[in-house]
């Protein structure tokens, strides 16, 4: 049984694909179809249901592949400490992260990181889908929310920080609320996901319990920086974390923040930004170096909360 062809298996079960696989390793097709059958020959299991529209794993395969992955995995964090801590990292890295915050946030920092490390391969995978890390084979999985016992290790990079904002114009027309209850007589920008409409939650000083407010507006939407545009064009009022704000915005004035003295949220649960792996991941260098990389650049407090200068 060859390494060579345990990787093959890894990315032919990720890509669902023998082309994409051998384009991937720069080797024919035929040399990857090769090297599984051989595998599927060396174990007497079939390791994949073959069709004209897709390849997927059988259930044997499925019995097989995270074991594959944790060993290939290993021998590959053997690899990297071997390497020594002065060499450049190099290999396939995989980072999940939500989409609005990865792509502001995440996808800017990889650029300087592989100018440091050329031989470093990420896959930068955005969703705001709960996903599973140890299932979707993720080395690095930004989450957002509660801080929860689930089996992955990690940091917290820091608590989420609600804003309240509106443009100039539009509070020039409807009035500045001084307290979270003038919501309810004002224009609410409302972000709708697959839980459903969010609702805002304000309290007044750390100790007090979140207080629900049912506001409410003329546009609701799925996509976040929708809403924000809407909000900087006039339309109305949004409640967002600090990091998706552009920190420009503010000091230009384009929008003001609102009701300063009170805690605004849109749970009652306590959000944190979280780096987290699986601990057999953590086994891996440049699983703990990355991490300690955007740990640094992010900053604490981090630059999206940093007072403006």
């Amino acid at each position: 049984m060859q390494l060579k062809a345990l990787r093959y298996f890894l990315m032919v079960a990720t890509t669902g694909s023998f082309l994409a696989t051998a384009r991937h390793f720069r080797v024919p097709a035929s040399s990857v179809s090769r090297f599984i059958a051989a595998l599927e020959e060396d174990i007497g299991q079939q390791l994949f249901y073959r069709s004209t529209r897709a390849v997927r794993l059988t259930e044997a395969g499925e019995r097989f592949h995270p074991q594959v992955r944790e060993a290939v995995e290993l021998l590959d964090a053997a690899v990297d400490e071997l390497a020594g801590t002065e060499d450049a990292l190099s290999g396939v890295l995989r980072i999940n992260a939500p989409e609005a915050f990865g792509r502001l946030h995440v996808a800017p920092l990889l650029t300087a990181l592989q100018a440091t490390h050329p031989g470093l391969e990420i896959e930068l995978q955005l969703t705001d889908a709960f996903i599973d890390p140890v299932q979707e084979g993720a080395d690095i999985t930004v989450r957002i929310g509660a801080v929860v016992d689930s089996g992955l290790i990690g940091k917290v990079v820091s608590p989420q920080r609600q804003i309240v904002a509106a443009s100039p114009a539009y509070l020039a027309e409807h009035g500045v609320p001084a307290a979270p209850s003038d919501l309810l007589a004002h224009r609410c920008l409302l972000y709708k996901g697959q839980l459903g409409t969010q609702r805002w939650y304000f309290r007044d000083t750390a100790s007090a319990p979140f207080a629900g407010i049912p506001v409410s507006g003329p546009l609701r939407s799925n996509n976040a920086e929708v809403l924000l545009s809407a909000a900087l064009a006039g339309h109305g009022i949004v409640l967002f974390p600090s990091w998706l704000y552009d920190a420009g915005s503010f000091r230009r004035q384009e929008l003001i923040p609102l009701l300063g003295s009170w805690e605004a949220a849109v749970s009652t649960e306590p959000s944190f930004i979280q780096l987290l792996s699986p601990a057999n991941k953590l086994r891996s260098r440049k699983v703990r170096e990355v991490t300690g990389y955007l740990v640094d650049r992010f900053g604490a407090p981090p630059y999206w909360d940093a007072p403006a200068t």
